[in-house]
């Protein structure tokens, strides 16, 4: 009697820690109690779900049959069984303990659920329908939720969202439903609504380590890395098994400057599965981005092992600029991209791999076919419109005027520690950087995502439709002051060694100098600026993660470069002094003068360090990490003639800006060879 006394009271202490979410504490409560009392069928039933809760597999299914063994008329352990198996991959096992699960109690929805998709696994697929079926008939929840998973599978957004709404309706508490409210309100990029319903759903089940990371996922995409690592963290402490988590966590750590942890994240990833080829490839980008490159090459090759036809891994060693694929791995790629099955994503990474494979033979002409296939392809798969473009300057001309940037002058945060850097992408801004944050004063963080974050900030709870940057003529001076030191405090999480001065190296700010200027009256703003055939066509060559959707079209490339230069002109007449130019050719053609020119606008001393950048050691995340570790060159000055025959297209475009640059092409006239750009 005193056994089953101690044994309820345990059982129902473990119960409340497993359902407030501490499912440790509960393991060492039911761990305790079996070396007291090892055949109560009750804790070893208990800690068996627990372990399956806890993706414990292996010991889950040794407990399981243990308790199977105790008590063998329970139905739930063999429910449990079933699933364990069913997650192991042994379907055929699986249908055994459900099926059993399902005679001791026809009640059991949820493993006739299981014991359908064991079925299906097996190819009984009539049986399969009819546990389906059961399983229905018990839970018309599970019914409309299986319905609304397939409408969310082909985008049928709408009656996706009813289905999940009707099983809301029939359990407020149905936790898979808020998750795929949540999933579907992400795939339609609606933030904040997919936020409320994750959030909804841990409220309900606070170990659900799905949702958690989906949340995660979520939080990170929206650049809010410090709320997104926490919850990968959480994660992580449920399961601390789970390589895929700890990889995830890695693609948290990475954008968030914390590159050193990442690369932590993505090798204890590995340890765990040695087989998770993703996880290699992120070691890989961490290891190219911190400069152990022969390490970075390792990983590359580890993960082309795993998983041949990913193609993102021959070009991320294409994109290392210093590699050379031998002929046996440019025949692999060629055969690859003839074939029907490979993914468009892949194709595109192996065309541009082969384009550059070519170039460094000086393969001219057959590079460009693999460009140019490998832009067509892309474009496809990019939304952007030049149009949006266009009227989305015009507004920002519109709203910043002189009159309006003079009115509010010296109005935002006063602090002076953040440097922009921007311009068009592969225009020698990493160069500029890497200088600078070569300076005793001076950190390099990333291209930090704040100054779009906050723009798009103006746009919430607008009924009237009034968004950014219409929405600044409303602001005052606290506005502008508050949004100055939300920048700044954003990116204090980037700024791990505490120095005075950081640099916010995004090319794309260019449209919003206007803005910077009004919330951060003391920022120093430089623009890293190109030939515009060099910028235009290094852009063509270059296959971008994410965040540049004009570089894929000749023709758009030119109508960008054209709005670039037309909002550069309008700042330099709105706040003349307020920019510093950098031409990349004349930095190459007379550097220290440069340097010391950078220097004095930012307000700093000269230090030797900053002509001997290359000696610098800090991680570099972008496409130039390579060359940036190399003293200046001159190579990638005029490269475009290279392929001039190619490129009346871009030329046509771009030609009434043509006259403006023509004292910077004589500088690289010699340079038809290699390829470095910056």
């Amino acid at each position: 009697m005193q056994h089953q006394v101690i044994s309820k009271s345990v059982f129902a202490e473990a119960l409340e820690l497993i359902n407030s979410g501490q499912l440790a504490a509960a393991e060492r409560i039911c761990n305790s109690t079996i070396s007291q009392f090892p055949n109560d069928p009750n804790i070893n039933g208990l800690l068996g779900a627990l372990l399956v809760k806890m993706k414990k597999y292996e010991e889950a299914e040794k407990l399981l049959n243990k308790t199977i063994e105790l008590a063998p008329t329970f139905a739930k352990p063999h429910e449990d069984l079933g699933f364990v198996l069913l997650e192991l991959n042994r379907p055929h096992e699986a249908i055994e303990a459900l099926k059993k699960a399902t005679r001791l109690d026809p009640k059991l929805n949820l493993a006739f659920l299981n014991l359908g998709k064991a079925l299906a696994a097996v190819g009984k697929g009539k049986e399969a329908d009819a546990a389906f079926e059961k399983s229905f008939e018990l839970s018309p929840e599970h019914k409309l939720l299986a319905r609304a998973v397939e409408c969310l599978q082909a985008n049928q957004f709408e009656e996706a969202e009813r289905l999940s709404r009707e099983v809301i309706r029939i359990n407020p508490g149905n936790v898979e439903a808020l998750r795929l409210m949540g999933r579907m309100a992400a795939r339609q990029n609606r933030v904040g609504i997919a936020e409320r319903h994750y959030r909804k759903a841990l409220e309900v089940a606070p170990d659900y380590t799905g949702v958690i990371v989906d949340l995660a996922k979520l939080l990170r995409d929206d650049d809010r890395f410090d709320e997104a690592i926490e919850c990968f963290r959480q994660a992580i402490e449920m399961e601390p098994e789970n390589a895929r988590f700890h990889d995830l966590l890695a693609n948290a750590l990475a954008p968030a400057a914390l590159t050193y942890e990442a690369i932590e994240a993505h090798q204890k990833a590995i340890d765990l599965d040695p087989k998770l080829a993703i996880a290699w490839l992120g070691l890989g980008h961490m290891l190219k981005t911190v400069g152990r490159q022969d390490e970075a090459i390792e990983a590359y090759h580890q993960c082309y092992e795993l998983e041949p036809d990913i193609g993102a891994i021959q070009w991320s060693l294409a994109n290392l600029k210093t590699y050379h694929f031998t002929d046996e791995e440019i025949k692999d790629m060629e055969a690859k991209i003839e074939r029907d099955d490979l993914g468009a994503e892949s194709k595109v990474n192996f065309l541009f791999a082969l384009a550059k494979a070519w170039e460094d033979r000086k393969e001219y002409g057959r590079a460009w076919r693999y460009y140019d296939e490998g832009n067509s392809l892309r474009r496809i798969q990019e939304l952007y419109d030049p149009v949006d473009t266009e009227v989305m300057n015009d507004m920002i001309v519109d709203v910043f005027s002189p009159e309006l940037l003079q009115a509010n002058a010296g109005a935002g945060c006063a602090d002076p520690s953040p440097i922009f850097v921007i311009g068009l992408p592969r225009s020698g801004s990493t160069l500029i950087e890497q200088i600078l944050a070569s300076h005793s004063l001076v950190e390099g963080t990333s291209e930090l995502p704040y100054v779009t974050r906050i723009t798009r900030s103006l746009n919430r709870n607008r009924a009237d439709g009034i968004n950014y940057p219409k929405a600044v003529a409303e602001l005052d001076e606290k506005h502008f002051a508050a949004m100055g030191q939300d920048y700044v405090s954003f990116c204090q999480m980037h700024r791990t060694e505490g120095k005075q001065y950081f640099i916010d190296k995004n090319p794309n700010n260019f449209p919003a100098v206007g803005f910077i200027h009004l919330m951060l009256p003391n920022a120093k703003i430089i623009d890293a600026r190109r030939h515009p055939m060099d910028a235009g066509f290094s852009c063509y060559r270059q296959l971008f993660a994410k965040g540049q959707p004009f570089t894929y079209d000749l023709t758009e490339i030119g109508e960008y470069y054209l709005q670039y230069q037309r909002m550069m002109d309008y700042w330099h007449e709105a706040l003349p002094g307020r920019v510093l130019t950098m031409q990349y050719e004349e930095v190459v053609a007379d550097f220290e003068n440069q340097v010391r020119r950078l220097l004095e606008y930012c307000g700093l001393p000269f230090e030797q360090g900053c002509l001997n950048f290359y000696d610098t050691d800090r991680p570099v995340r972008t496409a130039s990490s390579e060359q940036v570790r190399q003293p200046i060159y001159s190579q990638s000055v005029g490269r475009w003639r290279l392929y001039e025959q190619h490129l009346d297209e871009l030329k046509e475009v771009l030609q009434p800006l043509l006259p403006r640059y023509e004292k910077y092409e004589e500088i690289g006239n010699e340079n038809k060879v290699k390829d470095n750009d910056q």
